[in-house]
């Protein structure tokens, strides 16, 4: 895929629905509210999973918004009407308005993560959930890209993040990537509990994209193995957190 030139400041969001995507959305359904609810997307890129929410819970009612106004445009396009252009650190939208709200890896590339997930949470109805999902730390690779000499590189880097902080922090500066600490530290003074915590691993349907036919057989093969270990100690190395966390009071 050639990188749109937003890649290193925000990454790429999702443009094809896959099977990875698919995944996702189940998660969600699986562990927050989506029909007869007041759903956020907190950067909604060009709108994949908002439209999915439209389409799928027509009691829904959806919002969206998205830093970058051409991907926000885009979102209005591809059926999510009420896509706006916003920073995550300021929500435009009252206390207590949302029953779901979904951060999609987004948080990973915001200026202030805790500003972050403290306008989430309080945008958030008490009983209402946030599911995050953003980068692993110990993921073997580093997704967003690298820098050298100054000058980006798109796609896969190996091994970046399990350098100390002052090196990773040299060849991947424009985005986060977190410890399952790290990350629970971010709504550790906020009104919440958590209600589920793990990583999870990807689709891999880009293999298939590079390979063709026989990249189906190791696309199938990944998925099987790495699927199977999640919930178990071997899946300190996925690809992304998941963590869903529900309101306790007002905030």
């Amino acid at each position: 895929m050639t990188p749109s030139n937003l890649a290193a400041l925000r990454g790429e969001p999702s443009y094809v629905w896959r099977y990875g995507q698919e995944r996702r959305l189940q998660m969600i359904a699986r562990w927050a509210q989506l029909n007869d609810a007041v759903i956020l997307d907190a950067g909604c890129g060009v709108g994949m999973y908002t439209s999915q929410f439209r389409r799928r819970y027509a009691s829904a009612q959806v919002e969206g918004f998205e830093y970058e106004w051409e991907r926000a445009k885009s979102a209005v396009i591809n059926d999510t009407p009420h896509a706006v252009v916003a920073a995550n650190e300021q929500i435009p939208y009252k206390s207590e308005t949302f029953e779901t709200i979904l951060s999609h890896e987004t948080i990973e590339h915001v200026q202030d993560d805790r500003a972050a997930a403290r306008e989430m949470i309080r945008v958030l109805k008490i009983g209402g959930r946030l599911v995050i999902f953003c980068p692993n730390r110990w993921y073997p690779f580093e997704t967003h890209g690298h820098y050298w000499r100054g000058t980006y590189h798109f796609g896969n880097t190996p091994l970046i993040n399990y350098l100390p902080d002052a090196l990773r922090d040299r060849l991947a500066p424009h985005v986060r990537v977190y410890t399952k600490r790290g990350l629970l530290r971010l709504f550790a003074d906020l009104p919440v509990k958590v209600i589920y915590h793990g990583r999870i691993y990807g689709g891999y349907d880009n293999i298939v994209a590079r390979l063709g036919t026989p990249g189906k057989w190791l696309r199938d093969t990944l998925r099987d193995t790495l699927h199977a270990l999640e919930g178990t100690p071997f899946d300190t190395f996925g690809l992304s957190h998941l963590l869903v966390v529900e309101k306790t009071a007002s905030s």
